[in-house]
C-alpha cells in the first residue's frame, strides 16, 4: 500500500470514529453546560463517562459551553481542551453567559449603571466571541437592580421605561458591538425565559431585542403547573410561535429544564410541545441535570392507563438481568425517548395555525391568559401587530395597549368579519367608546355560579362554582349565547352583538383563569365552535385537552389529564376520515344530526384520549 493509499485509508478512519451520532431528521439536539460543569471538564476522565452516558440516548449535535455566570469565568486552557474533546467527536461548540452576580440571591443581575459591571461584561462577551462563532445569553439579560446609581438615572420615568431603554443600550454597546469588534463572523442569540408577560418590567424589549440580535431563543420550560409562575403547559408551545412571529425565520430553538419537575410526563411534555411548535432544535439545561437520576418515583399514577410516555419501555435499557438500575437511568435516558417518539412524525406536519390573538408590544393585562385558552382546546396564535388579516380575532386586555385598538376593532366588524373580546378588555373599553359598538357595562357585581346553558339547550354543570363577573346589557340589543346561573338569576357568560357586516362577543372570564377548567364540556363546545369557524378541525370534550393544527390537514391532539377522556374531532362533512400518522389506524365519522333529524354540514369522530397522551392525524 502507498503513503497516498495509507493518508486517505487513515483519513477515512479518523472521519468514522470522530463523527457524532446521527441526527434527529426533523431538528437539532443541543446541551448547555454551566460555567460550573465546563470548569469540571477540564478533567476529561470526569466529562466523558458522563457525556458517554448522555450521547447514547440523546444524539447530540452541540454542545453550549457557559463562559460566564456569577462572576465565574472559565480559563482559556479548560476552554480549549474542551471544545477540542468536543470537536474531536464531531459535535459543534457554542458559546453561552449568563449575566448575573448571583443567581441564588434572587436571580440578581448585572446593573448597568454599575461602571464596573458593564466594563466586566464587555470583557466576558469579548472573551467569548474570541473563542466562538454563536454565543447565546442565558435567560438573564434583564436588571432588578433598584441601586442608587439606578434610581438616579431613572429620573421621573417608571421602571418599565427606564428599562427598556437602558438595555437596549446596553445590547449595543456591552453585547453586540464589543462581540462583533473582536469576531465579525459571530452571531449573538438572545434567550428569553418563560414569564413572557413581564419581560418589559425588568428590561427585555421585544420591539428592539428582535431586530438588533442575529437570533431568537424560546425558554419553552414551564414546568409544573401550579408554581408561582402561572405556567400552564400550553405555554412552550405558545411562546415559542409568539416568539417566532417577532422574528420569522430567527426564533433558533426551544430550551427545557427540570426545574419543578413532580413526574416524569411533565419533562417530556415539555419537550413534545417544543417540537410540535416546530422549532429546529431543542437544547437541553443542562449538563449537569441530564446526569439526575429517575426512578419510579417520577412514575404517574396513570402510566399503566397508557401514557404516550412508556414508562417501562423506556426504563429498559437501563435494567439489569435482577431488575436493577444502571447508571444510565437518567434524565438523558427520559430525554432521548421523547425525541425519538415525535421524530417519527414531525416531518409530515406543516406550518402551525391558530385563532389569532394580539399582543401589543410591552402590553400587560389577564396576564397567559392566552395559555389557558389554550388548555380549552382553542388552537391560539399569538402575534405583536393586529391581524386584520384573520376573520375571528381574540382581544384580552392586553390589547388596551394600542390606542388605536377600537378604531381597529370597528373596521373588523364593517368588514364582516369577527372579534371576541375577555370581560376584562369589555371593563377597560366600555367607558373609551365602546358603546359606539354596543352599550354593555362590566359591573362590580359578582355572582356564585354553578350551572350554564348554551341558548335553549339543556342546564350543564361546572365541577365547581366559580365566581365571574355580572355584566348588563340591553334587551334586544344583544344576545346572551351562554348563560351562566346564580339561583333563578343569568348572566352572560357569551355575548354576541352585531355590528355592521361582522359580529362582536364578549366571553366572561372567571375571576380565578382555572375556573376554565370547570367549565362543562357543552359550554367549552360552544365557545370552540364560536371562534374556530376558520379552522379545518375543532375540539370538542373537557378542558385540559389542547389541539394543534397545521397548515397541511394535519393536527395533534393532546390530553393533560391524569384520566382517560372520550373526545371528539368536529370536521367538515366531506372529510373522509382521520388517519392517526403514527399507528395508521383510520377513524371513520358520522354526519352530525341537526334540528329536526336534518343532516348538518359536519362530521364528528369519537376517540378516547388516554391519560398524559396525544394523537396525530392526518384529514383525507
Amino acid at each position: 500500500m502507498g503513503v497516498l493509499q495509507k493518508y486517505l485509508l487513515l483519513t477515512i478512519v479518523l472521519l468514522i470514529s470522530t463523527s457524532g451520532a446521527k441526527s434527529y431528521e426533523n431538528f437539532n439536539a443541543a446541551i448547555y453546560a454551566r460555567v460550573y460543569e465546563v470548569r469540571q471538564m477540564d478533567d476529561l476522565q470526569w466529562l466523558q463517562e458522563r457525556f458517554d452516558i448522555m450521547s447514547k440516548h440523546i444524539k447530540v449535535d452541540k454542545i453550549y459551553l457557559e463562559t460566564h455566570r456569577d462572576m465565574v469565568v472559565v480559563e482559556q486552557s479548560t476552554l480549549d481542551k474542551v471544545k477540542r474533546f468536543f470537536h474531536d467527536r464531531g459535535i459543534k461548540t457554542s458559546g453561552g453567559i449568563t449575566i448575573t452576580v448571583s443567581e441564588r440571591n434572587r436571580f440578581e443581575t448585572y446593573c448597568y449603571s454599575n461602571p464596573e459591571h458593564r466594563r466586566k461584561l464587555r470583557e466576558v462577551v469579548e472573551f467569548t466571541a474570541r473563542n466562538f462563532d454563536e454565543v447565546i445569553l442565558d435567560d438573564f439579560f434583564f436588571t432588578n437592580c433598584k441601586c442608587q446609581l439606578c434610581i438616579q438615572n431613572k429620573g421621573e420615568r417608571s421602571w418599565t421605561d427606564f428599562r427598556l431603554q437602558l438595555l437596549t443600550d446596553a445590547a449595543q454597546e456591552l453585547i453586540l458591538t464589543p462581540a462583533r469588534n473582536v469576531n465579525p463572523n459571530v452571531h449573538v442569540v438572545i434567550k428569553y425565559p418563560n414569564w413572557y408577560e413581564h419581560f418589559q418590567g425588568l428590561g427585555f424589549n421585544l420591539d428592539t431585542g428582535p431586530k438588533l440580535f442575529d437570533g431568537l431563543y424560546t425558554g419553552t420550560e414551564t414546568r409544573d403547573p401550579s408554581s408561582n409562575q402561572h405556567l400552564q403547559a400550553y405555554l412552550g408551545y405558545l411562546l415559542f410561535r409568539y416568539l417566532e412571529n417577532l422574528k420569522p425565520g430567527g426564533n433558533r430553538g426551544g430550551w427545557v429544564d427540570s426545574g419543578g419537575m413532580m413526574y416524569a410526563d411533565r419533562y417530556a411534555e415539555q419537550l413534545w410541545l417544543t417540537l410540535f411548535a416546530k422549532a429546529p432544535e431543542q437544547t437541553f439545561f443542562d449538563f449537569r441535570q441530564l446526569s439526575r437520576p429517575i426512578d419510579n418515583r417520577l412514575r404517574g399514577d396513570w402510566q399503566d392507563l397508557g401514557s404516550s410516555l412508556d414508562f417501562d419501555a423506556m426504563m429498559a435499557p437501563a435494567k439489569s438481568a435482577d431488575g436493577s438500575l444502571s447508571n444510565e437511568a437518567t434524565l438523558a435516558l427520559l430525554g432521548g425517548y421523547a425525541l425519538e417518539q415525535v421524530d417519527q412524525f414531525l416531518g409530515e406536519l406543516g406550518h402551525p395555525v391558530g385563532i389569532k390573538s394580539y399582543k401589543p408590544y410591552h402590553s400587560v393585562g389577564e396576564d397567559f391568559l392566552q395559555t389557558y385558552f389554550g388548555m380549552i382546546g382553542i388552537p391560539m396564535y399569538l402575534v405583536p401587530e393586529f391581524p386584520d388579516d384573520a376573520n375571528m380575532i381574540i382581544l384580552t386586555e392586553q390589547a388596551m395597549f394600542d390606542p388605536d385598538l377600537l378604531e381597529k376593532m370597528k373596521k373588523q366588524l364593517m368588514d364582516g368579519k369577527n372579534v371576541l373580546i375577555t370581560s376584562g378588555l369589555l371593563r377597560l373599553l366600555q367607558d373609551k367608546g365602546l358603546d359606539e359598538i354596543v352599550e354593555l357595562r362590566y359591573t362590580d357585581r359578582k355572582a356564585l355560579v354553578k350551572q350554564f346553558r348554551s341558548g335553549w339547550g339543556p342546564f350543564a354543570e361546572a365541577h365547581a362554582e366559580m365566581l365571574i363577573p355580572q355584566i348588563q346589557y340591553l334587551t334586544n340589543d344583544s344576545w346572551e349565547e351562554i348563560s351562566a346561573f346564580d339561583e333563578t338569576n343569568g348572566w352572560p357568560m357569551l355575548h354576541s352583538a352585531g355590528y355592521a357586516k361582522g359580529t362582536l362577543y364578549v366571553l366572561t372570564i372567571p375571576e380565578s383563569f382555572t375556573d376554565l377548567y370547570n367549565l362543562p364540556d357543552a359550554v367549552l363546545n360552544r365557545i370552540r365552535h364560536t371562534v374556530s369557524a376558520d379552522m379545518p378541525v375543532r375540539l370538542e370534550g373537557p378542558a385540559q385537552i389542547c389541539l394543534f393544527i397545521y397548515d397541511n390537514n394535519t393536527f395533534i391532539v393532546e390530553s393533560f389529564l391524569h384520566d382517560s377522556a372520550e373526545v371528539s374531532i368536529i370536521t367538515k362533512k366531506n372529510i373522509e376520515h382521520l388517519k392517526d400518522i403514527v399507528s395508521g389506524i383510520v377513524l371513520a365519522g358520522d354526519v352530525r344530526m341537526g334540528f329536526g333529524g336534518r343532516e348538518t354540514d359536519e362530521k364528528q369522530f369519537k376517540m378516547t384520549l388516554k391519560p398524559h397522551s396525544y394523537r396525530v392525524f392526518r384529514i383525507e
